[in-house]
């Protein structure tokens, strides 16, 4: 991914990247200040911290330096609003935002989206906050993990958000998987730099926290309140947001992938606003 960067610049990103992880600060994508347009939906992205180092919390790519949290953004973000605009009656804000967890505006927005939180760790205020979110009936979609030791981390953090409380899964016949395209499975959708024609969608265990585990079966996994209402929504062993980040990088990524993210994601949506 880095191959022909100039040494020199690595090194600037790299002391960028340990700087920043020494502040403990996650940083905003530069959307955290946004004023929202209270009269749309806004996708907003949900700011957190990552424990480890480089490549665990943080890492480069792609010639920057990306904090966990903020994986595919905005780019991937901004194109599914403005996807969803199209394909729906939604009257969608074009610029989606992102928001720390005690942010005192969250309660503002019905739906947040998480990506990236295999290596995910909250304070327990930020705990609390997630916790009154999902009370006063915010909707959680958490994205692009793979395998058993993504997953456990995550679990892990929700067993404090939502104590006493486990995750179920959510098979195709869930209304979800039908409320706009009718999807007969979960898609498996792999990043970009994992994808090629006639190729294997499960990622590689190396690209992904250890012990990896089982990363061929994508799943939807939820946990739901006493009413049965879906509260946190968790796509799991698939990379949706990457189809919606690179649907420009060739017809065959777009066809074969971004058609099945864009749908999967208008589903979701449709079914927080709806229910």
């Amino acid at each position: 991914m880095l191959k022909g960067r100039p040494i020199a610049s690595l090194a600037v990103l790299f002391v960028a990247a340990l700087a920043a992880a020494d502040t403990d600060l996650p940083g905003d994508g530069g959307r955290s200040g946004e004023s929202p347009d209270l009269s749309k939906l806004n996708f907003v992205r949900a700011i957190y911290n990552s424990e480890g180092g480089m490549g665990e919390a943080y890492y480069v790519y792609d010639g920057r330096f990306w904090a966990r949290w903020e994986t595919d953004f905005p780019e991937g973000d901004d194109n599914f609003s403005r996807r969803l605009a199209t394909l729906t009656r939604i009257d969608v804000n074009p610029k989606a935002a992102s928001r720390l967890l005690t942010a005192p505006d969250l309660g503002d927005f019905p739906l947040l989206y998480m990506s990236d939180p295999g290596y995910m760790v909250l304070s327990r205020e930020e705990i609390a906050a997630f916790a009154r979110y999902l009370a006063n009936g915010g909707f959680v979609w958490v994205d692009d993990f793979w395998g058993d030791a993504e997953w456990q981390q995550f679990a892990n953090v929700m067993r404090e958000v939502l104590p006493g409380r486990e995750w179920r899964v959510l098979t195709p016949e869930h209304p979800i998987f039908h409320t706009v395209f009718d999807l007969k499975e979960m898609p498996q959708i792999p990043a970009l730099p994992f994808a090629s024609p006639g190729g294997d969608t499960a990622e590689p265990a190396g690209a992904h926290k250890y012990p990896a585990g089982s990363l061929r079966e994508p799943q939807m996994r939820a946990w739901l309140d006493d009413d049965g209402r879906v509260m946190v929504v968790a796509t799991h062993n698939t990379d949706i947001g990457d189809g919606w980040e690179r649907e420009a990088y060739g017809e065959w990524y777009f066809e074969t992938f971004s058609t099945r993210s864009y749908m999967m994601g208008v589903n979701v949506v449709t079914y927080a606003m709806t229910h």
